[in-house]
């Protein structure tokens, strides 16, 4: 294709301001790009507009501000904003239903309307996450749909969304993008795009299957290997060894290019990909006949860590003399990972559906999530102040450790003493594990 040249940075158009579409178009235009940002919700346009950020990631508010303040990021409703780029973007959602397939209709929303507006010359580039073949079979049809050729008139690749929330723009700046065209030409121009734009390294891959599949390997690993780590907890718990003693001896030994690589065992995973991903992987496979066993089965080690959790809760109780029906309990951290206001799919909540429904007094407290949301996903308002929180409670569960937590002063706390201290995602050292002993609390951790 050779859309793209060397007499001035390309222009920009991004599908989808969601968390990562914005942290996309943020970035872009921090390095100068000219950016039209496009979202059917226009609320979200709205509050961009306004200088409002609704997602939980360091700095990207006041990139966002900047970006609009500037005029380098235009945010709308309108498609027709995405006539004048060079290069498209589509970050919209693709969430799995419960058998594993895709819900596909903000991807064939984008595509539809995209497909109106689509002129010769221009690069499409897909960051959504996708079954394989999704690229090709669907989105290629719908964006034909308005006359024009693949591969001929536009351009179309694959370059997967690899970020973590909480670290995604420091990601953006310095991972390296994979990309996966349509045609030879296509993964040229992506890979042209990506180096000028972010100044990253580019892997490119010979298909956008083979991009498609990238992303959904990097998930399937990263679920599974969170599972073999919330076995190995439940496996060092039987013999009372603490499974982070172990893992960090294991992960010492060099296997391959780099070593093993355990991560640790939580209350849960959580998220918009970890808990999708692998169910993503495992339809495809079905569809075409192959039974996939690893990516169900870190599935279901993961989703059944709320219960596990709120198990060690009651059981920790009752070896403590305090029965379920009555114990209060204070949730410090509701999200569904460290240093995040983010409940999506959080684990917290089925840990707590259980304290709850084995009659125990529930009070939530985390500084960083919306409280309304908070009350309309759990059904409970959180208590702004921690010292009203926890006052009397018989356990304080640490499930998302947020950095406001890491200065508590647990020996000040109003509890109940003797009060148990349970760490779902706090990784006390041994150190605080002494202090907190010392001040009169039962400590118990996810496989400690």
């Amino acid at each position: 294709m050779g859309v793209l040249t060397d007499r001035r940075d390309p222009r920009v158009a991004v599908i989808g301001l969601g968390y990562v579409g914005a942290c996309i178009a943020a970035v872009l235009a921090e390095r100068g790009l000219d950016v039209a940002g496009v979202d059917v919700d226009p609320h979200l346009v709205d509050e961009l507009r306004r200088g409002h950020c609704r997602f939980e990631e360091p700095d990207l508010a006041g990139l966002l501000r900047a970006g609009v303040d500037t005029g380098r990021l235009r945010v709308g409703t309108d498609y027709a904003a995405v006539a004048d780029a060079d290069v498209v973007l589509v970050t919209v959602g693709t969430p799995v239903r419960l058998d594993g397939s895709l819900a596909d209709d903000q991807l064939r929303g984008a595509c539809v309307e995209l497909s109106r507006h689509l002129r010769r010359g221009q690069l499409v580039v897909v960051k959504s996450t996708v079954p394989p073949g999704t690229t090709r079979d669907f989105v290629l049809p719908l964006l034909a749909g308005g006359g024009l050729v693949g591969g001929t008139d536009f351009g179309l690749a694959f370059t997967p969304e690899r970020l973590a929330e909480g670290t995604a723009l420091r990601e953006l700046r310095t991972f390296p993008i994979v990309a996966g065209g349509l045609d030879a030409g296509s993964t040229r121009d992506a890979e042209t795009f990506w180096r000028r734009a972010l100044g990253v390294d580019v892997i490119p891959v010979e298909s956008l299957e083979a991009a498609e599949i990238v992303k959904l390997a990097d998930n399937w690993w990263i679920d599974l290997n969170i599972a073999l780590a919330n076995e190995l907890a439940k496996f060092s718990a039987l013999y009372e060894v603490d499974v982070l003693e172990v893992i960090q001896a294991a992960n010492g030994i060099p296997k391959g290019t780099g070593t093993i690589n355990i991560l640790l065992p939580s209350v849960g995973v959580g998220g918009s990909c970890l808990t999708k991903d692998p169910w993503m992987v495992w339809h495809s496979a079905q569809q075409r006949g192959l039974e996939i066993l690893t990516a169900p089965a870190g599935r279901r080690v993961n989703a059944g860590m709320p219960a596990y959790t709120a198990r060690l809760i009651l059981d920790e109780l009752a070896a403590l003399g305090r029965p379920a029906r009555g114990a209060r309990v204070a949730v410090l951290g509701l999200a569904f990972k460290n240093d995040t206001g983010d409940l999506r799919a959080t684990p917290v909540l089925p840990a707590v559906e259980a304290l709850r429904e084995a009659g125990c007094a529930v009070r939530l407290h985390d500084p960083l999530v919306d409280p309304d949301e908070t009350e309309k996903l759990f059904g409970l308002r959180p208590v702004a102040d921690l010292d009203d929180a926890v006052r009397d409670a018989d356990c304080v569960a640490v499930l998302a450790h947020h950095r406001p937590f890491a200065g508590i002063d647990f020996a000040a706390l109003p509890v109940t003493r003797p009060c148990l201290v349970l760490d779902g995602r706090a990784y006390y050292s041994r150190e605080r594990i002494a202090e907190l002993r010392a001040a009169g609390f039962h400590y118990r951790g996810i496989g400690r």
